[in-house]
């Protein structure tokens, strides 16, 4: 197989008529079977292009025809294989791209110094400052002895690199400045000039031209290169370097035998261990929903609609009727009044009169407008994730999903915008007005396995809650039933024929203003069951707006964030991990009140 020749060029020129150009250039390497990259611009050309000799020479043959383009030099270098996967001939606004305006090569450049005088001079000890133009990823790879390297990730950084790391003492001394092949130094050296700086050359040629004339003296390690090769030495041969997929950064041979290197997934720059790319991943959703929060999404105005379905026993009522018969807490008379005011409407948005007969299946929603929910505390934390679950320190008050006056300014929705298209689930209750620690599954697969851990009592909970009044026992219990169906503002009360519900309860502190602190371990999940239990033993939680001192019910549900907390918090939560089988504990540090 013979070798293939690699040419790399560039020359600033006014260009005009690029698209026939484009066309042109792109048909003769496409019938020679070129690979590469050319980049046309009315500032001239830039290209990498790699193919049989004969074939190479014949592109430059046709490009030399271009005006402006006659004395094109490119740089020769061979290789075994073809360094590249296909061939691009493309338009651009910059042949590198610098993005400073009034810079133009083709018109003023500074002035070259040959590779040869270049090496006299570091020969001589004369006293230079040698500046690396190139990115870091490709200086890392290797440069000249004693080079400033401005450590940036990309050209268009390098005019704020200058003017930030150079100091102005500096520029009174002579610059020489150097690239791959010359082309960034075109643009570099005209902006140094601007800045102030009184003496700066280029490297005619860059570094590859300076491996051809001088070989590798005064030079360490490689010169990156921007093809499959990645890298070649100061014979211009290619190295066994290798390039990472991930960070691009360039991998010697002993960095690719390092096991953090996993060819297209890492390598010693950018591993990062399970732990590293779970607190990443947190403290990125974690800042979507801070910006979600600003505004809070609820206190928006906005039409909400509150879809429900057509039971089958309602087939071919009138909508009155079905709605009469699926929601008894309103009239007749309101159901009806809303049908004419067009609130209810078909799953596309059209309005539905009352006296519309409904099939069974069908979905139809209440449009409610201008909804303006009440403000929340947002200040929601990620305290572990990972492909099952999100363990989520939740603030107060905020509502866990949909319900009542709340919509947008739920923690569901916090999560479903920050995970999206993710939907997480919760695998368990917790009140509005309740703090701490709150288990999501992220898809229904996961729900499956872990809320039967909840219903049957594997999972370990842990509550801390500040009472009124102080227990006479260190350690005591409830086992009260409390009502299924609830009562007034959502409430649940004691019930003989309630559900089973069982809690315990051990003292933490005595105060001398008559509360106590309390740990609770509810035994079974009823809603509000820890505050349903301590309200029936005479000491209710403090804050709590439902349930108050003296068997009294209040007329709040959810508290304001300007209102004093209701003293409850999760702190614990143990259950078996659904993929791993682990046993594990999730905890969130106690509130101020809990001291």
């Amino acid at each position: 197989m013979p070798e293939i020749a690699n040419i790399s060029a560039y020359r600033f020129a006014p260009l005009t008529e690029l698209k026939p150009l484009r066309e042109r250039l792109a048909s003769i390497c496409k019938s020679a079977g070129l690979k590469g990259t050319i980049l046309l611009s009315t500032e001239g050309i830039n290209l990498f292009v790699a193919g049989e000799r004969a074939a190479v020479e014949q592109l430059v043959a046709e490009i030399r025809l271009v005006p402006g383009l006659e004395d094109l030099a490119p740089k020769y270098s061979e290789s075994d294989e073809q360094p590249f996967s296909r061939m691009l001939v493309r338009i651009k606004k910059e042949i590198i791209a610098f993005g400073v305006e009034g810079i133009v090569p083709g018109v003023k450049t500074s002035p070259k110094i040959s590779p040869r005088k270049l090496k006299q001079w570091l020969d001589e000890g004369r006293e230079i400052m040698l500046l690396d133009t190139r990115n870091d990823y490709e200086v890392k790879l290797g440069t000249f002895a004693g080079a400033v390297d401005l450590g940036i990730g990309n050209f268009r950084d390098f005019p704020d690199a200058v003017q930030k790391k150079i100091p102005p003492a500096v520029k009174e001394k002579t610059v020489v400045m150097f690239c791959t092949g010359g082309i960034r130094c075109e643009k570099a050296g005209p902006f140094m000039e601007r800045e102030g700086f009184t003496e700066v050359h280029q490297l005619d040629g860059g570094i590859l031209k300076y491996f051809e004339e001088c070989g590798g003296a005064h030079y360490q390690g490689e010169c990156f290169v921007f093809d499959q090769r990645v890298g070649v030495d100061p014979a211009l041969r290619e190295t066994d370097s290798a390039q990472c997929f991930v960070c691009q950064s360039p991998l010697t041979a002993s960095e690719q035998s390092d096991p953090r290197y996993v060819a297209g997934q890492s390598c010693p720059y950018c591993f990062r261990s399970a732990e590293e790319r779970m607190e990443e991943s947190m403290a990125l959703h974690e800042r979507a929903i801070r910006a979600l929060a600003k505004p809070l999404p609820g206190s928006v105005p906005y039409d909400n609609r509150r879809p429900f379905l057509v039971p089958p026993a309602f087939d071919g009522h009138s909508l009155v009727d079905t709605l009469c018969g699926i929601f008894p807490h309103r009239s007749r008379e309101t159901w009806a009044e809303l049908c004419e005011m067009g609130r209810l409407a078909r799953e596309n948005g059209e309005p539905v009169g009352g006296s519309h007969r409904v099939r069974r299946g069908e979905r139809y929603a209440l449009i409610q407008p201008g909804i303006v929910e009440p403000d929340i505390n947002p200040e929601i934390r990620i305290l572990h994730e990972d492909e099952a679950i999100i363990v989520v320190d939740k603030p107060a008050p905020l509502p866990a999903h949909p319900s009542g006056r709340f919509h947008k300014n739920t923690l569901q929705f916090f999560l479903a915008a920050a995970y999206a298209p993710q939907r997480p689930r919760p695998a368990h209750r917790l009140d509005a007005n309740t703090s701490g620690v709150m288990v999501w599954t992220r898809s229904r697969h996961f729900a499956k396995k872990i809320q039967p851990q909840f219903s049957g009592g594997s999972v370990e909970k842990i509550y801390v809650a500040r009472i009124h009044g102080c227990p006479e026992e260190e350690e005591f219990s409830c086992h009260v039933r409390i009502s299924q169906a609830p009562g007034k503002l959502g409430t649940r009360a004691v019930a003989d024929d309630g559900l089973e519900a069982r809690t315990r309860f051990r003292v933490i502190q005595r105060a001398s203003d008559g509360t106590s602190v309390i740990e609770a371990i509810p035994l079974t999940g009823r809603t509000n069951q820890i505050r349903i239990h301590l309200w029936h033993l005479g000491m209710p939680i403090c804050g709590d707006p439902a349930y108050l001192p003296e068997q009294k019910l209040g007329e709040a549900m959810t508290l304001l964030p300007t209102e004093p907390a209701m003293c409850l918090h999760a702190t614990k939560v143990s259950l078996f991990h659904p993929i791993s089988g682990e046993f594990l504990a999730f905890t969130s540090p106690l509130p101020d009140w809990a001291h």
